[in-house]
């Protein structure tokens, strides 16, 4: 089995430690993910594994003919065609084959040497490993997943947008099928169609990935571990990256608690010498004096960086927050980029807007806060709401300005006060004399953010928030937006941000809307559902038979085109359903004798805990009546051989009646 392993890398630059002593190691089939805060190194790290960049200390093994596909962060693209571009990954194979097209012209004219023979099956064995055989099916196919097209192919790869040149670089990365694979951020520009399929095709990769993402939901997907690199350390978990977050914190927890205790344990010891160091127990002051200079000091526990911050109490508004009735969007007199578009945001809510690249969500937004017109219908804001945007290109920041400047010219502050609330968001010592220019892509949205939590505002517009920013703010910002008491409106491509903040999803595409009562998982679960059922009810088309009679031929009449349900795999979908409602409702039973324990009772975290595990269940077990109901209606016969609960049967009853149907206990 191919394997690297990464034992005891350091590097550093000048007097700044990137990272010290990182062990780890990446076999075939591992999907690792290498996550940390901007400025931890990571990009660093994979480019002295990759040996770009070199190490200062430690080494990296590896096996000498293992392959290595590297994807790397903005890439510039010359002037050669797509095709070309993708060629160039081909490169080694083309010069096999230049020799042993150069070795079988030479054999055609002279009489073949043991040599000869030896080298032509080295050459052919090798362009079979490598590939070289049905390279142009393979790129083909990386080619057209990637949503490139023939006419694509002849187009020059520069003149391509920045998601599609990315898209270009991976798959120069992918067509090799190499026996590794390292990816840095290889979802940036990335539409939510290529997502999912860049998660599926790497899901079933059989060679070892390292990736560098700030992509949760992708590495919740996709990863089978978690290097954590942060504060020049790097510390390896199991797991996917909602595990690796569960048992990071229960880490810090832990350590957190031990390194408190043992402060405790030194304060009590260090009294106790300095209360006995003279006098009839001193010789035992001494004994612990040694004790607690032998003692292993623990570390105080850190975490990545110190932002933290939640929004102001939100102003009262109108009810009907924003309405868009019969809205057409577009530009000029040509085809309208949105159509006949109906939307009502409530007080409170937080409505994500998602769809494909290209679809208008930022069309949709401008419209929203006035910068564009609608071609037909209206849109009306709310009384009392006041509207905060956050633009994905910050167009509100001034990039001739210091950051300071952004602040005090803004919010007529003092510069003590200005510099007072750029600490709280990083902006420490002289960064706070940076041009807003010079800031890189994280900076600019952090000081954004700032002027956002600054405005006060109720309605908060905001699109591709979490772009540029680092694991730990992303989660800084999402708690901001769950406790934010006002109206939120998102647009944005990081579905795991999309699952902790959206209570309503509205997909955009084909110029219309369609509308999802619950986050990005629900609508994602709720398209599957769709899907299965469309698949199940397909109509079987019978196809016309001829019969031969002698010279004469009978044609028999095609049959009707009918909706025939697959009987059995519904069947079996009902009797999944049936088993984990079974499951559920025994889990509600056990959770609710655990909230009448009087020991339960007495423990607020605990009874917490129950709650909520309870509603959660409550919220899957719903999910599952509807999904019974739909199955059942698919049978057109029902049945139900254990009932479980008094509310199920009821709920089987009802739907029966509704239907005119018997019940088969």
């Amino acid at each position: 089995m191919e394997r690297i392993r990464m034992i005891g890398l350091g590097k550093s630059f000048g007097v700044r430690q990137v990272f010290s002593n990182v062990s780890f190691e990446i076999k075939e089939g591992d999907r690792i993910a290498l996550v940390g805060p901007n400025g931890a190194g990571k990009s660093t790290l994979l480019k002295c594994i990759l040996g770009i960049e070199e190490l200062d200390e430690g080494q990296v093994v590896t096996s000498p003919v293992a392959s290595i596909g590297y994807l790397q962060q903005d890439v510039n693209l010359g002037d050669a065609s797509l095709a070309e571009e993708i060629e160039t990954a081909w490169e080694d194979v083309h010069a096999l084959e230049d020799k042993l097209h150069e070795l079988t012209t030479y054999l055609e004219t002279h009489e073949a040497s043991e040599s000869d023979l030896q080298r032509l099956d080295y050459l052919q064995n090798r362009l079979e490993w490598l590939g070289g055989y049905d390279y142009e099916q393979k790129t083909k196919r990386i080619v057209y997943g990637l949503g490139f097209t023939d006419e694509d192919l002849d187009k020059p790869a520069n003149a391509f947008s920045g998601g599609q040149k990315t898209r270009i670089n991976l798959a120069k990365a992918l067509v090799r099928s190499p026996d590794f694979l390292f990816l840095d951020e290889p979802t940036n520009h990335l539409d939510m169609e290529m997502l999912e399929w860049l998660e599926g095709y790497l899901s079933s990769y059989r060679g070892g990935i390292l990736i560098v993402s700030h992509d949760r939901y992708f590495m919740d997907r996709i990863v089978t571990g978690v290097v954590e690199l942060d504060h020049h350390k790097a510390t390896t978990y199991r797991g996917n990256y909602s595990r690796y977050v569960a048992q990071r914190d229960e880490r810090l927890k832990a350590d957190t608690i031990a390194y408190e205790k043992q402060q405790e344990y030194i304060k009590k010891t260090e009294e106790y010498i300095d209360k006995y160091r003279a006098g009839i127990k001193s010789k035992m002051a001494r004994g612990r004096q040694s004790q607690l200079n032998r003692l292993e000091r623990l570390e105080a526990p850190v975490t990545s960086h110190s932002l933290e911050f939640k929004f102001p109490p939100a102003a009262m508004s109108a009810d009907k927050v924003l309405v868009l009735d019969h809205v057409s969007i577009g530009y000029g007199s040509g085809e309208p980029i949105i159509a006949d578009v109906s939307v009502v945001v409530r007080r409170g809510e937080s409505v994500a807007l998602i769809g494909p690249n290209g679809a208008g969500k930022s069309t949709m937004v401008k419209a929203i806060i006035g910068e564009l017109l609608p071609t037909e219908g209206y849109i009306d804001i709310g009384n009392r709401v006041q509207v905060g945007y956050f633009s994905q290109e910050h167009e509100e920041l001034h990039n001739q300005w210091q950051v300071v400047d952004e602040i005090i010219n803004n919010y007529n502050f003092t510069e003590e006060k200005a510099r007072n609330v750029l600490g709280s968001f990083l902006f420490k010592g002289d960064d706070v004399f940076k041009l807003v220019g010079d800031l890189s892509g994280g900076e600019r949205a952090r000081l954004a953010l700032l002027k956002l939590f600054l405005q006060g505002d109720n309605f908060l517009v905001l699109d591709e928030p979490t772009n540029h920013l680092d694991v730990p703010t992303r989660e800084i910002v999402e708690s901001a937006l769950k406790q934010f008491g006002g109206t939120c409106f998102i647009i944005s491509h990081d579905r795991y941000f999309l699952d902790q903040v959206s209570t309503r999803t509205l997909v955009l595409e084909d110029k219309g809307i369609t509308e999802y009562l619950g986050n990005y998982s629900y609508y994602k679960e709720k398209l599957k559902e769709q899907n299965d059922i469309a698949a199940l009810t397909a109509p079987v088309q019978e196809s016309s038979q001829t019969v031969a009679r002698g010279e004469n031929e009978i044609i028999l009449p095609k049959d009707e085109s009918k909706k025939k349900t697959n009987t059995y795999m519904v069947e079996k979908q009902l009797a999944e359903v049936e088993e984990e409602i079974a499951r559920l409702e025994a889990t509600m039973k056990m959770y609710e004798v655990q909230l009448a324990n009087p020991v339960v009772q007495q423990d607020l975290d605990e009874m917490s805990k129950l709650s909520k595990q309870i509603e959660d269940t409550q919220h899957d077990l719903d999910s599952l009546y509807e999904k019974w109901e739909h199955f059942s209606e698919l049978l057109g016969e029902y049945k139900y051989f254990i009932l479980l609960s008094t509310k199920f049967y009821r709920k089987c009853i009802k739907f029966i009646d509704k239907h005119n149907k018997y019940l088969i206990i």
